[in-house]
């Protein structure tokens, strides 16, 4: 099995992996998470190896992190880099987000390629890039290893994710907000609507929670 973005094999009518060894393997496509820009695929090989697990949620602003990908098709380039931020939401790029911020040159080509830690962890899949020119500019976000593992094995063993519904749209509580709504601070989050039927609604949640 093997992790991608969904975005690199969504308009695919056939799938090949290449190897470092320049082996060649037709892939099935197991199943995609757009949500969170993830899938699985399959090819019927022996002798790979596989990178061991990385834990995201212990990661640290300032870490050295490598990025492994496929840039302008230079096959199997390593950049090197840092983590610049964690739990980077709002971005605009799917609708789950948790990106870890990297600064290690990510370009078109990268995505879908590995995220490791300097003892050769997956910590993360290179996703996307924030960029004004098309290329890198210090800016690169990775699906942490946490929310990875547990889409593919969500791919792997219903061929799709099951997620649980509230059935409210929530907003951040900023400080204008947390005044209006006399709340002691702005931890928490604003409840901006609530369906009616849903879990949210029978339970008694109203807008302005």
């Amino acid at each position: 099995y093997i992790v991608t973005n969904n975005h690199v094999v969504e308009q695919a009518d056939d799938l090949m992996v290449l190897l470092g060894d320049k082996r060649k393997f037709p892939a099935k496509l197991i199943g995609t998470d757009p949500k969170t820009d993830l899938a699985v695929i399959k090819i019927e090989a022996s002798g790979l190896s596989t990178l061991p697990w990385g834990n995201s949620t212990t990661l640290e602003v300032g870490e050295l992190v490598l990025a492994v990908g496929n840039p302008f098709g230079l096959n199997q380039t390593v950049t090197m880099g840092i983590i610049s931020a964690v739990g980077r939401a709002n971005v605009g790029i799917v609708d789950y987000e948790n990106f870890i911020q990297t600064d290690a040159a990510i370009n078109p080509g990268n995505s879908g390629g590995a995220l490791v830690n300097l003892q050769g962890q997956l910590i993360g899949i290179n996703t996307a890039i924030f960029s004004r020119t098309g290329g890198y500019m210090g800016i690169g976000f990775a699906i942490p290893s946490q929310m990875v593992k547990s889409v593919m094995q969500s791919l792997i063993g219903q061929g799709k994710v099951i997620r649980g519904w509230l059935g409210v749209s929530i907003q951040e509580l900023s400080q204008d907000l947390a005044t209006q709504f006399d709340a002691p601070d702005t931890q928490g989050a604003l409840v901006g609507d609530v369906f009616s039927e849903s879990p949210a609604g029978q339970a008694g949640l109203k807008r302005g929670d």
